[in-house]
């Protein structure tokens, strides 16, 4: 590898972030919270319709919404929404296709969101991407709604938790080898072998980090929550009350 790749200082940035779980009690500076935002706001979306919004809190703000710290003891949150809302105040030309409408909103939301992720590890600010954790995202869509009073056509998705680590040199999750995820031409079917590896260091993982925990255990809490929140995702996604066809 050349050096100009290997000494590549956005590509140390992105191997070397990890999700914080534990975080200080320094505050993020307004200054670097707001290059943080801007790095979201400046994100690529499809046609640059830049269906996105983000409701920003302290902790102050976040107790005086919720009843409780942010997540983690992060000092600043962002909640993530996909929004085709507000496009549809100007714009009247899309018909009802809700699941094509929906899909794209969550892609151009996630490379926001990606893109403060990683604003924030060049600042040396650390991050955690929650979808479930103290009700902040797509697993509670009904009560973040209410709580954020939200228009039809915005649907929170996560909510990134933003602070210094409290710790550094975290270990690295497994990562699935290069050669079942990368694929020439054509797609490939999984190893098995590869997979039950995996689990088996995802295990092992759990039980160093969470002792009395298991990878098993939170991808089954996981899955008994999708039921509930496929249900309330698909009625916001599929019957709205403004709903047109054409």
């Amino acid at each position: 590898m050349p050096d100009s790749v290997k000494n590549n200082q956005l590509l140390k940035i992105i191997n070397n972030r990890r999700s914080v779980r534990r975080f200080t009690e320094e505050p993020v500076r307004d200054e670097v919270f707001a290059a943080i935002l801007e790095a979201g706001r400046m994100a690529p979306s499809t046609v640059n319709l830049q269906t996105w919004s983000f409701v920003v809190f302290d902790n102050d703000q976040w107790r005086a919404k919720f009843e409780h710290f942010i997540p983690f003891r992060g000092t600043r949150a962002v909640i993530i929404l996909a929004d085709t809302y507000r496009l549809r105040q100007i714009l009247d030309v899309f018909p009802y296709s809700p699941l094509v409408e929906h899909t794209a909103a969550v892609i151009n939301a996630s490379l926001a969101a990606m893109n403060m992720n990683i604003a924030a590890e060049a600042l040396g600010v650390s991050s955690i991407m929650l979808s479930d954790t103290g009700q902040t995202g797509l697993f509670n869509t009904d009560f973040l709604i209410e709580k954020l009073e939200l228009p039809e056509n915005v649907i929170p998705l996560m909510t990134m938790v933003f602070g210094y680590a409290k710790f550094d040199n975290l270990p690295v999750p497994p990562r699935l080898p290069i050669d079942q995820v990368v694929f020439s031409g054509t797609y490939k079917a999984p190893d098995t072998a590869v997979l039950s590896d995996w689990v088996d260091q995802m295990e092992e993982g759990f039980k160093a980090m969470r002792p009395g925990f298991s990878f098993a255990r939170q991808v089954e809490l996981y899955s008994n929550k999708m039921g509930e929140a496929e249900i309330a995702l698909t009625k916001l996604v599929f019957y709205r009350g403004n709903k047109t066809s054409s």
